[in-house]
């Protein structure tokens, strides 16, 4: 039986490959997140970060399992809002989509602030909303491509970051260790104040830096619609990605911690990357200045793989008669870019936020964290009353299935939960997500209720019961 929700979302070319669906895996989750986001996440918990790490790889972990079960089944560009819309009903998949693209678009904005900021270390007189404007063009047009360009060019973008990841651990060990160099060592775990200098509430905090680290792994499942081999490419990917990110994530942070003294690395006010300190602080400053080219290009492909991400879920809006019919079209060469361009106001805001406020990458993620989340929360709960249906109506067998199902799920629903409690109890800045993404979330309701659910709510639930 053909699946209505994947059909009506035909159209997309399936170009990718199962090599470019793993890079772009990790071209959306390597990022500012852990290039600058690091020097947050150190601010809060100093050398106990490694600890904010696992907890957050541990959550990245539980939700990447229930959805590539869910993305096999249902290989579709709209993934988790179509899993939330079929499983959960017609309010979560409108508010999971539009929600998912607003945090992306402001995502993007948040990469693009970042950029600007990395080239103040060549150019300290050029203004950051300058760079801002001008790399986002740049990449909208890469977009506007066919996905098999894009695919291409986000592989050897993620490549670089990649290469340039392993070539910081290893040229790290080798500081730490002492070879052809004075050893470092390990004694700035337990220098000032010790390895936990803020106790588990610093620990905790740095959990909310360390999980937005993660963020973006779910665009493979994104890519299911578009992948040559859904069903081996998907898994595949998702498995090979998730490890390769908990190697680099705890390898990269242990060396930094080792080398640089966390409360020179840690800042609250960015100005510069951590990364880029660990070799200013061993006095190779050329090396400094290739790492900061590094980080820069890791947060364009960033801003590469979630613009991607935007215009698909904006895409799926459209076809799920969410969104105006517009924004559903596909070019000559099957990419949607009238949802592109409209994705795109991410970077103009960015661009204007940038002159505002100083602390502008910190607010940016804290708003695009919240809704990152809740979209997190709403695939673990699609993905417990999945299971349950496709079992009870002999679903054939996946070749990809969440281990200790429902165990893991329920324990992932409670962390995301209390992550997202703990920000809106916050009085720096991360509150500033509740602050808009609330209000938010309560405009899409009304939305919701008073335009569609008399008019695809109900049809939408019989096709659930029908189809499911």
């Amino acid at each position: 039986m053909k699946d209505q929700f994947v059909e009506r979302e035909s159209g997309l070319h399936r170009g990718l490959t199962k090599g470019q669906l793993t890079m772009i895996g990790l071209g959306g989750a390597i990022g500012t997140g852990l290039f600058m986001g690091s020097a947050i996440a150190i601010s809060y918990a100093g050398p106990a970060v490694i600890l904010s790490y696992v907890i957050a790889a541990f959550i990245a972990v539980i939700m990447m399992f229930s959805l590539s079960e869910m993305a096999v089944a249902h290989p579709t560009a709209g993934s988790f809002g179509v899993y939330a819309e079929r499983y959960l009903g017609g309010w979560a998949g409108f508010t999971s989509r539009w929600t998912y693209w607003a945090a992306q678009v402001i995502a993007v904005g948040g990469e693009a602030v970042a950029v600007g900021i990395y080239m103040t270390y060549w150019f300290p007189d050029i203004p950051v909303w300058i760079w801002t404007l001008g790399f986002g063009a740049a990449l909208i047009y890469v977009n506007s491509r066919s996905v098999e360009n894009f695919g291409s060019f986000e592989y050897w973008f993620a490549m670089i970051k990649v290469v340039a990841i392993i070539a910081f651990i290893i040229f790290g060990i080798a500081v730490v260790l002492g070879i052809g160099t004075p050893a470092v060592g390990f004694e700035n775990f337990t220098k000032h104040e010790g390895f936990m200098p803020h106790g588990f509430g610093g620990v905790w905090m740095a959990v909310l830096m360390a999980i937005f680290s993660f963020v973006g792994v779910e665009v493979i499942a994104v890519t299911a619609g578009e992948a040559k081999d859904p069903r081996t490419a998907v898994p595949r990917a998702m498995r090979t990605m998730v490890v390769r990110l908990i190697v680099f994530y705890f390898l990269a942070m242990a060396i930094m911690i080792a080398v640089v003294p966390w409360i020179h690395a840690g800042a609250k006010e960015i100005s510069q990357s951590p990364f880029v300190l660990v070799f200013d602080h061993v006095g190779i400053t050329a090396a400094a200045g290739i790492m900061n080219f590094v980080v820069m290009t890791a947060a364009l492909s960033s801003m590469n793989t979630n613009l991607y991400l935007t215009s698909r879920m904006i895409f799926s809006l459209s076809r799920s008669q969410f969104a105006p019919d517009a924004l559903g079209k596909l070019s000559k060469n099957g990419t949607p870019v009238n949802a592109l361009l409209l994705s795109s106001l991410g970077v103009a805001a960015a661009a204007l936020i940038s002159k505002i406020s100083p602390l502008a990458y910190n607010y940016l993620f804290g708003i695009a964290l919240f809704g990152a989340l809740y979209v997190w929360l709403l695939t673990l709960l699609s993905h417990l009353k999945f299971r349950k249906l496709w079992e009870a109506r002999g679903g054939e067998t996946l070749p990809v299935r969440a281990p200790l199902f429902p165990v893991l799920q329920i324990i992932g629903v409670v962390l995301i939960a209390a992550i997202l409690i703990t920000m809106g109890l916050d009085a720096e800045f991360w509150n500033i997500s509740w602050i808009v993404g609330v209000p938010w979330l309560l405009f899409l309701t009304l939305i919701y209720y008073t335009k569609y659910k008399k008019k695809l709510g109900t049809a939408n639930t019989d096709d659930t019961e029908k189809t499911a």
